[in-house]
């Protein structure tokens, strides 16, 4: 599938002078002088003191920077079931970190005051912090997420390299929307991702809601990660009531997910709730999700979730084999774990991909603020 191409650079930032932050190591010179950008899939061409699109890369002397590395937006302690990651050691304690900036401009953004906020900006943290604060605060991984992790990918492979040192894993939650070179780089230090469509990838969807040509680089990329990684892959797609909830798109999208990541890749139809410059849309209704999880066992998915409506049955994990719970969960909440040492089902014996055990962290409190 092609990689999305786009010249987009933020006009309204002030040019810039001198270098801040950290150069980057994603991107190439071009013969008209520009600086190609390729973290991401507008592989944005940028001029001389300009800034990409997603407001923190940006060329002076001809050189990329990634202007807000060691600059965090926000810092909290959350359940990994919150990213949503299900299928990934569940129960976890995860320290989640952000900078600003994304590669996307969603209308409809839960994170708009950090995605959204085209300038470096945020509290002064080295790698070495971060991955200290992780441990200091009992959790067992480090997530990059509330905006798009890839546009800091430099500064989350220095954080992310730190934390598998001692002993800690990485995930993304993420867009997708990348390119090969950025999933090289996940490569080095990434242990599971979480990738978050919106509106199944329709195009009419994207173009209109996300500003993005098409969903084709968020395929390329998972092929990259299947091929060329070890790295764990869950799936989101948030349903957008009358504008982004057509059965024929999800079909497609299961679709193509079961031909290429295979029937256990994790699904989660996600409800949306209305925020930021989409405040005229109600929530997705219950029975609209519903639906959309029909559509994806009948592609033959085994593992197809409701995400956003707690206590809903199909927030639980259920066996193939025979049908009765694996994981019940009531929102982020694990409530029962039916299986053994071995990952497999405690009623049947089927065998199951889900990386455990459930982690001890489970009965803890697992949402402390840290950096705001």
């Amino acid at each position: 599938m092609a990689r999305a191409a786009s010249a987009d650079i933020v006009p309204e930032r002030p040019r810039l002078e001198e270098p801040s932050g950290r150069e980057a190591e994603l991107f190439r010179g071009l013969p008209n002088g520009r600086v190609q950008c390729t973290a991401c899939a507008r592989v944005c061409q940028i001029g001389e003191g300009q800034v990409g699109f997603c407001g923190i890369r940006g060329v002076v002397g001809g050189r990329l920077y990634l202007l807000d590395y060691g600059k965090i937006m926000a810092a909290h302690i959350d359940p990994i079931e919150k990213k949503p990651v299900v299928h990934y050691r569940p129960g976890s304690k995860i320290l989640s970190v952000a900078t600003s900036g994304c590669s996307w401009a969603c209308r409809f953004c839960q994170n708009y005051d950090i995605s959204q906020r085209r300038q470096p900006d945020g509290v002064e943290q080295s790698p070495e912090n971060i991955a200290s604060l992780a441990v200091g605060y009992g959790c067992e991984g480090v997530a990059y997420t509330y905006n798009q992790p890839s546009v800091f990918i430099e500064y989350a492979r220095d954080v992310g390299k730190l934390a598998r040192a001692k002993g800690l894993f990485n995930i993304f939650v993420s867009n997708g929307y990348d390119t090969p070179e950025a999933v090289g780089v996940m490569g080095d230090f990434l242990d599971c991702i979480t990738v978050d469509f919106k509106g199944s990838g329709e195009v009419g969807f994207v173009r209109r809601y996300i500003s993005i040509p098409s969903a084709d680089p968020i395929f390329q990329s998972m092929l990259e990660m299947r091929d060329k990684t070890k790295i764990h892959i869950e799936v989101t797609d948030l349903v957008v009531p009358t504008v982004g909830d057509s059965l024929e798109a999800a079909e497609k999208l299961c679709r193509w997910l079961y031909d290429n990541l295979g029937p256990d890749v994790p699904l989660h139809f996600l409800r949306f709730h209305p925020d930021y410059k989409m405040m005229d849309l109600p929530q997705t209704p219950v029975a609209t999700l519903e639906k959309h999880v029909e559509v994806g066992r009948k592609a033959g998915l085994n593992y197809v979730y409701i995400g956003n409506v707690p206590g809903h049955p199909d927030e639980s994990t259920y066996c193939p084999g025979c049908h009765k719970v694996l994981i019940k969960r009531f929102g982020y909440e694990v409530l029962a774990y039916n299986l053994d040492d071995r990952n497999r089902c405690t009623f049947c014996g089927y065998a199951t991909p889900i990386v455990g055990p459930l982690s001890k962290s489970h009965a803890e409190e697992r949402f402390v603020s840290v950096i705001n």
